[in-house]
């Protein structure tokens, strides 16, 4: 009897040390990652960022399984160069991609490039817009943008969005199961089909959401708050010529914001079927999921459309992560800390185990819902946009934000403006010129210098 029980006691203590030595084999998996990278697509159109209008119950689920940053920025807003900074970690400045063109970082050195050197099994799907595809770097490539709706080859119309989808889907097919896996799905949407009258062209069965909702128009949507930009802005600025193709009468308004908004809930839809793939497939608890934009967008604030300037409207984006590592009292918090897309590579890389190069600008996130951050967080950033075509279409611009106060520079026309963001957060009130903020100006004047040194 005595044998027994002693035989029973070992084989008990056998199956519990085979049970964690699984619990630690599993852990010590490296994480899988996937980007949903959607377009145009500012902080606030989001359910769970207090927008009154737009559905997106997924992404809302996600940010109450996961963790949002609320003051997430980005460092260049426009499509292009926001996406070389996202694989890069660096600015503008540094990985040299000014508009649309190949970005001049060694691939090696971004962190796709570096996944797939470590063993994990690399896709994308969708916009990439950083010069000639680069195919042979992955394992699963779909790279296309511009429409909203694409012929397949047997004559079918399918829309972006469900294209997206479907790649992304067929991505989960071919992977390999011995490999981590990096899947960015980079969406079209919410961005306009340029040059189209109708701008935003969703999908038919989506016509019926918002029908008969009155889309509130914003507070600064006002000649007042165009005529209070800089006197070098007029109709010949690009931001202005397209305020006029969507905003410029209030039946054009609610008919292109609510087409807006469908776009947008159709990329809810699809982040909501691929995250439910990945549950099905029990890779969920192992995935670093990351959904955030490109840049903001102008729903008609300032007179304008689009994106490029520093007001808040074009530089804030979402940023919502789910991290498995992270603790479940964490789930469903919001961070206010300045997070950038900067940021995110060298987070997605020390999350899968490997040292981001030393030419990434950013930092790693993680620490902010995982504890043991070691350093004071950023309290201010540069933000920086080039010119495009010329100085009359899209002026260069450049600013110091702060969460008090925020500086401009428009650097072709040696124009400054200063604003209270915390009294005025609209940034209607120019103070550069007030006696009562010389010293302000001044201080961030001199701090403006330092950190656009600083990112070269």
């Amino acid at each position: 009897m005595h044998q027994h029980l002693m035989m029973k006691s070992i084989l008990l203590t056998l199956a519990a040390s085979l049970t964690l030595s699984a619990i630690g084999s599993a852990a010590d998996k490296p994480l899988n990652i996937l980007v949903l990278y959607a377009d145009d697509w500012r902080h606030d159109t989001l359910g769970v960022a207090g927008n009154p209008v737009v559905k997106t119950p997924n992404i809302d689920r996600l940010a109450g399984q996961g963790y949002r940053f609320t003051q997430n920025c980005v460092t260049t807003a426009i499509c292009g160069v926001s996406r070389a900074s996202i694989y890069t970690g660096q600015w503008m400045s540094r990985h040299g991609c000014k508009g649309f063109k190949a970005f001049q970082t060694p691939w090696d050195e971004t962190y796709p490039g570096l996944l797939k050197d470590n063993g994990y099994y690399l896709g994308h799907v969708g916009k990439w817009h950083n010069g000639p595809y680069p195919k042979k770097h992955y394992d699963f490539a779909r790279f296309y943008h511009g429409k909203h709706w694409y012929e397949t080859e047997t004559g079918e119309k399918i829309h972006v969005t469900q294209r997206n989808e479907r790649d992304a889907l067929e991505f989960f097919d071919k992977m390999p199961d011995d490999k981590p896996f990096c899947l960015t799905v980079a969406f079209f949407a919410t961005h306009a089909q340029d040059g189209h009258p109708k701008q935003f062209l969703p999908q038919p069965e989506s016509m019926e959401l918002y029908k008969d909702v009155k889309i509130p128009v914003p507070v600064n949507a006002t000649e007042e708050s165009w005529n209070r930009l800089p006197k070098f802005f007029n109709e010949k600025n690009e931001g202005r010529n397209r305020w006029h193709w969507r905003f410029d009468t209030p039946e054009k308004f609610q008919t292109m914001m609510k087409n807006y908004y469908r776009l947008a809930t159709e990329v809810d839809s699809t982040c909501g079927r691929i995250l439910a793939e990945l549950e099905k497939r029990g890779l969920r608890e192992n995935t670093l999921v990351i959904f955030t934009t490109d840049n903001g967008y102008y729903h008609a604030e300032h007179g304008l459309a689009d994106k490029w300037y520093p007001h808040q409207e074009s530089i804030r984006v979402p940023l919502i992560i789910d991290d498995p590592r992270m603790a479940d009292s964490k789930n469903g918090e919001t961070n206010e800390e300045f997070t950038l897309n900067v940021d995110l590579a060298p987070t997605i890389l020390s999350a899968a185990g490997i040292d981001a190069p030393k030419g990434m600008q950013g930092r790693d996130i993680a620490p902010l819902y995982l504890g043991g951050v070691k350093e004071p967080w950023r309290s201010e950033f540069f933000y920086e946009h080039p010119t495009l075509q010329k100085a009359s279409f899209i002026p260069a611009s450049e600013a110091l934000v702060r969460k008090d106060y925020k500086y401009f520079y428009w650097p072709e026309q040696d124009v400054e403006q200063l604003f209270n963001i915390q009294k005025d957060p609209h940034e209607e009130n120019d103070l550069v010129n007030d006696p009562e903020h010389q010293q302000v100006l001044v201080e961030m004047r001199k701090r403006f210098k330092e950190l656009k040194a600083g990112v070269r």
